[in-house]
Formats: C-alpha cells, sequence, structure tokens
C-alpha cells in the first residue's frame, strides 16, 4: 500500500525545482511563465517519471508575495498521470512551500473522491544558505475517511542541512551548487524512512537529487529543462 501511496522523496521536494530571479525570492519562482522539466530515475537508471513545472501566476498579500504553481506527472511513457496546484510565499528572507506541496498528485488523484483534512508545517527555504547551516524541520499530516474506515498518513522532513557547495551538470546546463541533506520519515500503518542529498543552484532551484534506501541509491532526479 505504502508503495503505491507514497510519493517519493523525488517528486514531494522537487517542489524546489526551479527559480526566476526576483525582489523577494532567491532559490524559488515567481516569475509568472517559468517553466522547467524534472527526470527521475529508478536505482537502475531508467526514466520513472516526468513532472513539468509552470509558475502560473504571482499575486502581492499582506504576508508577502505569493506564487502559484502547477505540476503535472508523466509517466516515462508520456502519459499524463496527474496534476495539482499549490502555493509559495515569500516574505523577503525565506520562502515558504504549503505543506500541501508534500502531498503526491498521485495520492490526490486516488482520495480525489474521498473525505480528506490536510494539516502541517511549510518547507522553509531562507535566502541566506550557506554551508554549515541547519534547515527548519517540515511535516504533512493527511486523514482520510473511506467509506467509515479511517486512515492517517505522517510525513516528516528532519535534519535538514547545508553540507557543502559543488558544481553539478546536467542535461539542462552547468551550475554552482548548495547540498542539502534530509531525513524522511513516513507513517501510514508502518514506517519507512529514507534520506536525500538534495544540490540546489542560486537562480534555479534543484538541479538534481540523489534518495538512498539502506545506503544505497534508490532513485535520482535531475533538472532536464528549463526555460522563462
Amino acid at each position: 500500500m505504502i508503495k503505491k501511496l507514497i510519493v517519493p522523496i523525488l517528486l514531494l521536494i522537487a517542489t524546489l525545482h526551479i527559480n526566476a530571479q526576483s525582489g523577494c525570492s532567491k532559490f524559488y519562482p515567481f516569475q509568472e511563465g517559468t517553466k522547467a522539466e524534472i527526470t527521475s530515475y529508478d536505482k537502475k537508471g531508467k526514466t520513472a517519471a516526468v513532472v513539468d513545472y509552470i509558475v502560473l501566476n504571482k499575486t502581492q498579500t499582506a504576508n508577502g508575495e505569493v506564487a502559484t504553481m502547477k505540476s503535472s506527472v508523466k509517466d516515462e511513457k508520456g502519459k499524463l498521470i496527474a496534476e495539482t496546484e499549490y502555493d509559495v510565499t515569500c516574505d523577503g528572507t525565506k520562502i515558504s512551500i504549503d505543506y500541501n506541496s508534500m502531498v503526491s498528485p498521485m495520492i490526490m488523484e486516488q482520495f480525489q473522491n474521498m473525505e480528506y483534512d490536510i494539516s502541517g508545517i511549510d518547507l522553509e527555504i531562507p535566502n541566506n544558505l550557506s554551508v554549515g547551516q541547519e534547515l527548519p524541520d517540515a511535516e504533512m499530516n493527511m486523514k482520510i475517511s473511506m467509506g467509515g474506515i479511517n486512515m492517517n498518513m505522517d510525513l516528516t522532513i528532519t535534519n535538514r542541512k547545508v553540507i557543502a557547495k559543488e558544481d553539478v551538470t546536467t542535461p539542462a546546463g552547468t551550475f554552482n551548487c548548495f547540498v542539502i541533506t534530509y531525513d524522511m520519515t513516513t507513517k501510514m500503518g508502518m514506517t519507512q524512512t529514507s534520506n536525500s542529498k538534495q544540490w540546489i543552484a542560486e537562480g534555479v532551484g534543484m538541479v538534481k537529487q540523489e534518495d538512498y534506501q539502506r545506503g544505497k541509491v534508490a532513485s535520482s532526479s535531475v533538472l532536464t529543462k528549463f526555460s522563462k
């Protein structure tokens, strides 16, 4: 059940994928029309999914600038699987990614005709990233009701640390990146833990990610297209 429902960490955190320079956000897109493509691979290096992102619009609120994002998930053959939208808020010092973005679009498609409630703590990325920095935890809690049967799914992201700066080359180009590591724990009947390493570049966002199970790469993802 978990393998079918829990979003791979790629699709969860690939929401950090693209950035257009703006006066507010340093590591996230707020320019309308900015697009990116993230391609994910399984442990054997075969294409598992492709996620397209676009910044639909930007608005000014009392809490700061808000960008509305849309993600579209396609399988290895290019067939659309699911789509979702979520907001990202910038207050001038950091961006806060809506905890709703931590729910896989595939999960939302599967539960669209059921009753559910989502709560949590937004994922934050400060503008002043530096090596050695520790970042706040994030979490998502989803309660699902299916014909009188209740299910809970809890997802936590912890131990977020900026460990290095490295150059990374992908089909979209070569980028100087901050390297961030973190742990993710998912509970839904049973507990599953994974570890990830993510490379994000100023002015671009996430360009590469590796996800580990028991010390071995279980999946990976790279930025394959970017335009603004």
